[in-house]
């Protein structure tokens, strides 16, 4: 149907975190035409303000007619706004705010904000000046710290960061360090960007550097982009790229519960025989990601295997994801996938115990434990790039090593701009 709305399972990404609807009372209206227009350009008058929230399978046609607006219009407006913003978009959850003529009993203007970026200003009786509006973003660099005692994720947050910095921070070390192996008394530094939107703090942009140290010795990760990066990449202090050939670990965040042996007790059958892979336990429907680019070669159920992918990454690389509940939409034999593509999610079919990911690797066709691979660096910064990759390594160690040295820098940029 044309005005159904999107649920969260399906609603396609937005360019920030979807939040609530900022309210209409008491925000400033705009600078430049503060006493004809509110804060979302809707002209200033004696509005009756309905804020209704949308509910599952709840359409735009459903919202607005219970608002006394007819059919038709409803039909003008989802035509007329279509390239704008189609109307199929808006999310299960999110509100759509409805301003009511109080003569004349009728909806003049609807706003939905699908994200702190972005809102949506719906005029009922002349759709063809519906907009969508982009709010300024402003962006600073900003520094957290903290020293490890449980989690990465649960220090990083009880440390002020945004969550998605946790997932940003992870993906920098997503092939340098085991997350599953930090410990107690380890140390994280890093400077980001810092964004929000009318004083308003949204989710962050890039990580700028990064210090991290793991039993006493320091990793560090600075952000570069070669000219002819689609995106930038991520080298230690000597120019070596972060990146390699597989990630350390198809998972986000959980716990080894069995690892790579030649002789276990089957938890299921009993008997002792080997167990060529390790053992992730995670909740049911914790997203699995391919740990490199790939041909899939099997995604099928199989016998003990339960719902199984395996995954030809070269000539040498193999890996194995079992037990799944259930394959990614997509994942069949013979598409390629990217590294960090979701493939599936953690289940417990087939022989198992309960939800968990056994993960296998096999090197020329031999399986190996993941835990111990060597695994080979991309490419590090090109030899023609390496001076100007140095002078940022020497700007932003120093503001990594010392928190006075960044607050001077950022005191110093401020008094300059």
């Amino acid at each position: 149907m044309l005005w159904s709305v999107w649920t969260p399972d399906d609603a396609p990404p937005e360019d920030e975190v979807p939040v609530q609807a900022a309210s209409f009372e008491g925000r400033p209206a705009s600078a430049e035409t503060p006493e004809t227009t509110d804060a979302y350009g809707v002209p200033a008058g004696d509005w009756t303000i309905t804020e209704r929230t949308i509910r599952r399978n709840q359409t735009f046609a459903d919202l607005l007619l219970s608002e006394g607006v007819s059919y038709q219009q409803v039909v003008n407006v989802a035509r007329a706004v279509e390239d704008v913003y189609n109307v199929r978009r808006l999310r299960t959850g999110k509100t759509l705010r409805i301003y009511n003529d109080p003569a004349t009993e009728t909806a003049r203007y609807a706003v939905y904000e699908p994200s702190a970026r972005r809102y949506v200003v719906y005029d009922l009786q002349d759709p063809a000046n519906s907009e969508v509006t982009e709010r300024t973003v402003t962006t600073e660099w900003a520094r957290a710290s903290g020293t490890i005692d449980g989690s990465l994720y649960q220090t990083m947050i009880d440390s002020g960061a945004h969550p998605e910095l946790v997932i940003k921070m992870a993906d920098v070390y997503a092939w340098q360090i085991d997350f599953f192996r930090l410990q107690r008394g380890d140390r994280f530094d890093i400077i980001y960007e810092k964004r929000s939107i009318e004083g308003e703090r949204i989710r962050p942009g890039d990580v700028v550097a990064a210090r991290l140290v793991h039993h006493g010795t320091p990793y560090y990760a600075f952000r570069f982009q070669d000219a002819s990066d689609d995106r930038p990449e991520y080298y230690d202090g000597l120019g070596n790229s972060l990146r390699r050939e597989l990630l350390r670990a198809p998972l986000d965040y959980a716990r080894v519960s069995s690892r790579f042996s030649h002789n276990r007790r089957h938890p299921v059958l009993g008997v002792n025989r080997p167990h060529h892979g390790t053992d992730y336990a995670a909740p049911t429907g914790t997203p699995v990601r391919s740990v490199g680019e790939g041909v899939v070669e099997f995604a099928a159920y199989k016998g003990g295997n339960g719902n199984y992918v395996r995954i030809r990454h070269n000539g040498t690389y193999t890996t194995g994801y079992l037990h799944l509940n259930r394959m990614a939409e997509g994942i069949r034999r013979g598409v390629t996938v990217e590294q960090g593509e979701v493939i599936g999610y953690v289940g417990s079919t087939g022989l198992s115990t309960g939800p968990h990911l056994d993960y296998r690797v096999w090197k020329h066709g031999t399986p190996i434990d993941a835990l111990d691979m060597d695994l080979p660096p991309a490419y590090p910064v090109a030899p023609d790039l390496r001076r100007p990759y140095m002078q940022t390594v020497q700007r932003l160690q120093p503001m990594l090593d010392r928190p006075a040295y960044f607050a001077a820098e950022r005191a110093a940029s401020a008094s300059t701009s």
